[in-house]
C-alpha cells in the first residue's frame, strides 16, 4: 500500500492533471459500482457495466480537469491560507461554481445516456434543485477543511475521497429514468 501511495505521489508531481483525471475517474466508477451494488441492489448479474464505464469516462474527461481546474483558479483569484481565506474559497465554490458543475454534470449524464435535448432539460429540471441543495447539505464543511488543511495539489484527491459517497448519490439521481 506504501508503493501505491508513493507512485500515485510521484504522479502527482510529475503529472498533476493526469493523476487528478485518473483519481476522479477510478472514484467516479467506485462511486457508480457502490450505486448499483449497495442503493439499486442490482446483484452482479444486473450490474450495468456499461453505466460504470459512463460514469468513469465523466471522471476522467470532465471531473478531474474541470475541478482541478476550479482549484488552482480559486487558489489564484483568493490568496492566503488563514481561516478567512478558507471561508471566501468555500462561499465562491459553493455559490458560484457548484451550481455551474452540476448543471453541467447532469447534462453531460443525460447526454452519455442519449437522452435527446429535450429529455435531457426535462431530466434537468426534474433533479438539479434536490442535487444542489444536497450539494449544500454535504459540501461547505468538506470544503472548508479542504481549503484550510489541505494543499493545492491534494484537494481534488481528498474531495474525491469524501466524494465516494457523493459520487454514488449523483450516479444514482443521475442515471435514474
Amino acid at each position: 500500500m506504501a508503493g501505491l501511495w508513493r507512485g500515485c505521489g510521484r504522479l502527482l508531481a510529475w503529472r498533476p492533471g493526469a493523476a487528478q483525471a485518473l483519481t476522479a475517474g477510478a472514484l467516479m466508477g467506485a462511486g457508480d459500482v457502490i450505486a448499483q451494488q449497495l442503493v439499486e441492489r442490482r446483484g452482479l448479474r444486473g450490474h450495468h457495466s456499461p453505466r460504470t464505464l459512463k460514469m468513469m469516462v465523466i471522471g476522467f474527461c470532465f471531473v478531474g480537469p474541470v475541478v482541478g481546474g476550479w482549484y488552482k483558479i480559486l487558489d489564484q483569484l483568493i490568496l492566503g491560507t488563514t481561516k478567512v481565506v478558507a471561508v471566501k474559497k468555500m462561499v465562491l465554490d459553493q455559490g458560484a461554481f457548484a451550481p455551474c458543475f452540476l448543471g453541467c454534470f447532469l447534462a453531460i449524464t443525460g447526454a452519455m445516456n442519449g437522452l435527446s435535448v429535450e429529455e435531457n432539460w426535462s431530466k434537468i429540471q426534474q433533479d438539479y434543485t434536490d442535487t444542489l441543495l444536497t450539494n449544500y447539505c454535504i459540501w461547505p464543511p468538506v470544503q472548508m477543511a479542504n481549503f484550510y488543511f489541505v494543499p493545492l495539489k491534494h484537494r481534488l484527491a481528498v474531495v474525491q475521497c469524501v466524494a465516494i459517497l457523493w459520487n454514488c448519490y449523483l450516479s444514482w439521481k443521475a442515471n435514474r429514468m
